[in-house]
């Protein structure tokens, strides 16, 4: 089989005749001469990855609609719908999958995901979350693409369990990536988009320093210094899935990035008060963010 983008780091792959990629159902029937999934997936030049499926349809819909191809994709299939945990959606050059919430589902797609472009010898393909977030000294409504991912320990990394043994791995994500969506996101707009560092919990509540989980144990003083000690380590959002996914593609070498929108600003609470209407302006922000890096990537023919 001729080596192909990216290098997912595992000699025991080219041992394996077959690869039944199970959890977004598809079947690598040989792995040694994958003509069909190459001719399926060759072409994917981004993945993107979001929580929910109805969020990523409407991603797949509006990329549809932005890269000029209405009349060209028919109905959009969830490919993984077989499955039952994840959706996937084809639009052109672009997956738009669905991760769940947390690093633990996500870390099950994106292994996946990342042996899916491998099989299908897909270029220099790249991930992008796109997601909603905690904003830390924000105003709520503001697009954090993240630099670097900061643990629940605010150490710039990713921790596994592998055999026992403590792996440590840096959760940095790619610098040119980030400055590109910085770059094509100069469209006019009534909204902040930051470059900033992002911490990834473990939990939503009391990972978070939240207040308002079914326990407690610290005071909101306690929860406040730590907030304070986040935001001088550059931290601007949390959530739930940096760390995992900027460690895992650098370490497979893949250009990651990601991208989200702030509910609230937590040094001013816990709880999320936006109406309707607002939290579906929020969460199609970072949409138009990705759509247009992707839009110009694609017409540059990067």
């Amino acid at each position: 089989m001729t080596k192909s983008n990216p290098n997912v780091n595992n000699p025991h792959l080219n041992t394996m005749t077959s690869d039944f990629l199970y959890h977004i159902n598809i079947n690598v029937a040989d792995t040694q001469n994958p003509t069909e999934i190459i001719q399926q997936y060759g072409d994917v030049k981004f993945v993107c990855l979001g929580g929910t499926k109805n969020r990523m349809l409407a991603l797949a819909k509006y990329l549809r609609h932005i890269l000029g191809l209405d009349d060209k994709v028919g109905e959009l299939v969830d490919i993984s719908e077989a499955g039952n945990r994840y959706a996937m959606y084809k639009v052109g050059p672009v997956l738009c999958c669905s991760h769940g919430v947390g690093m633990s589902t996500m870390s099950v797609l994106l292994h996946e995901l990342l042996k899916l472009v491998h099989y299908a010898q897909c270029k220099d393909p790249v991930f992008i979350r796109l997601g909603t977030s905690g904003g830390v000294g924000v105003n709520p409504g503001t697009v954090v693409v993240s630099k670097e991912a900061y643990n629940g320990y605010l150490r710039n990394e990713h921790e596994i369990a592998i055999l026992g043994k403590r792996v440590v791995r840096p959760a940095i994500f790619d610098e040119q990536v980030a400055q590109d969506l910085m770059k094509y996101s100069s469209y006019e707009r009534d909204y902040e988009i930051i470059w900033g560092n992002t911490m990834a919990a473990e939990c939503f509540y009391e990972g978070q320093g939240r207040l308002d989980g079914a326990c407690c144990d610290y005071t909101e003083s306690d929860k406040m210094a730590f907030l304070q000690q986040a935001f001088a380590k550059g931290v601007r959002n949390i959530e739930m899935e940096a760390t995992m996914f900027s460690a895992l593609t650098r370490h497979v070498g893949v250009k990651a990035a990601d991208v989200c929108v702030t509910l609230l600003n937590r040094l001013q609470g816990d709880q999320v008060h936006l109406t309707k209407e607002q939290k579906e302006d929020f969460e199609q922000r970072p949409f138009t963010v990705v759509g247009e890096y992707i839009r110009n990537v694609l017409q540059q023919g990067k």
